[in-house]
């Protein structure tokens, strides 16, 4: 008899005497001993090393990618609709001359927080040292104040006085490429100017820049250019009309409700598009990558899984002499089972306990922890120029966590119902038969 099953039987016996009470302290004893480093079974120690690493990183980088992905998409809808609006109406068989009439109509519909017309344009925008395209609108100082994301987001400047002061208000992005400040004058090209007995001339006309903005998204602080209504109409040749209506609602979720009581309230023809149609292929490509990083991650955890097979395997293989004699001694295969079952579900949990610690401590501080990585390695990590957004945005989502841990624990589990079925159809006689 070896020392392992003589010992965890004589200290059954005084400690447990109805050791067939199933998961009893004889089983976790035993369970728990062979989990110690031996030296003959070093090995097998060294696998169940890797299993709780594997499935410790595994946990801990589904729940860091999870939380990215959320914050990316939670980010990208707050700045994309922030500034651009959930609902767009465009005026259809006639001129949107009536858009007062109109915006008044909208704000009476239960659910929307702000609808305000503008004008929209294309043009190219240049100062003494750049030029760069941009998308010009033409908006009231008091609908560009209650813009959710521009109000809030002026770094430089003011929008106070923003109808009389003849200036605009350019993205952060936009004054670094035309290398402008506040005070300095920027002129804005169109093609479609005055008319003339030769045709359309272009329109050129030189503003002083008021405000500087930063959204956050650098394809957006590189393209608006935000200019009063009346100063837009007269640029582009629309006197007294609005190019475009936008909305903003309580529920951007909701906007099917919110679809039919809008089309009721115009009261007039109009072409009406939301966020989901204007953004689809974006958010439809967003949880895409979601969906397949989430199960090509989780091909960590089932190899972590996969080693804790191999490890309780030959764990039976090191200990067929130790189950021949608990055997002999009374056992049941039941036991022999459950005892090989705890062992290789206590790696798996414990990994993935710490995986879900570590997971979260990475989450809630990756913002911080890619800045220091950026100082200490001299890097720019999470470059904003290629990634829209100027800071790793994280959040974490209970359902993702509990989703994560309950695969992990799973997939830990399963893994020890092969060996620990084969450690219980061991048979004593030929585990013996040689010693």
């Amino acid at each position: 008899m070896t020392a392992t099953a003589e010992q965890g039987a004589h200290e059954a016996q005084a400690q447990d005497p109805i050791a067939a009470r199933a998961f009893s302290r004889f089983e976790w004893m035993i369970a728990f001993r062979y989990l110690r480093a031996r030296r003959a079974q070093g090995f097998v120690s060294v696998i169940a090393g890797f299993s709780f690493a594997g499935i410790m990183l595994g946990v801990a980088t589904l729940i860091v990618v999870m939380s990215v992905m959320n914050g990316f998409h939670i980010e990208l809808m707050n700045k994309i609709i922030g500034i651009n609006g959930h609902v767009f109406l465009q005026g259809v068989e006639r001129p949107l001359t009536d858009y007062d009439a109109v915006v008044e109509r909208l704000g009476k519909v239960k659910g929307v927080t702000l609808a305000l017309p503008m004008v929209e344009g294309a043009a190219g925008v240049s100062s003494p040292y750049q030029q760069t395209g941009a998308l010009v609108r033409g908006i009231r100082e008091a609908d560009i104040k209650r813009l959710p994301g521009i109000a809030a987001n002026v770094r430089l400047g003011t929008l106070d006085s923003f109808d009389t002061m003849g200036g605009v208000a350019i993205g952060q992005k936009m004054a670094e490429q035309l290398s402008v400040r506040i005070g300095d004058n920027v002129s804005i090209l169109t093609a479609r100017g005055a008319s003339t007995p030769f045709g359309v001339a272009p329109r050129m006309k030189s503003y002083p820049v008021v405000a500087i903005f930063q959204i956050g998204v650098t394809e957006f602080d590189g393209l608006f250019v935000y200019m009063p209504l009346e100063e837009a109409q007269a640029f582009f040749n629309k006197e007294g009309e609005a190019s475009v209506i936008e909305a903003f609602v309580d529920e951007p979720e909701r906007m099917d409700d919110y679809r039919a009581k809008l089309d009721i309230a115009v009261e007039r023809p109009m072409i009406m598009t939301d966020w989901r149609q204007r953004n689809k292929s974006f958010f439809d490509a967003l949880k895409i990558e979601r969906t397949v990083m989430f199960f090509i991650l989780t091909l960590i955890v089932l190899v972590a899984a996969l080693n804790i097979i191999s490890g309780l395997t030959m764990l039976v293989k090191d200990k067929g002499r130790d189950i021949a004699i608990l055997r002999t001694m009374g056992a049941t295969r039941g036991a022999i089972q459950r005892v090989f079952l705890i062992t290789g579900a206590a790696i798996g949990i414990s990994g993935t306990l710490a995986g879900f610690l570590l997971g979260l401590a990475v989450a809630h501080n990756l913002e911080s922890i890619r800045q220091f990585m950026n100082q200490l390695l001299g890097l720019n990590m999470f470059d904003p120029t290629f990634y829209l957004l100027s800071r790793l945005p994280s959040v974490v989502q209970m359902s993702d966590v509990l989703t994560v841990v309950a695969l992990s624990l799973t997939l830990s589990v399963l893994a020890t119902i092969f060996p620990s079925r084969r450690a219980a159809k061991l048979d004593p006689v030929e585990a013996l038969r040689y010693e």
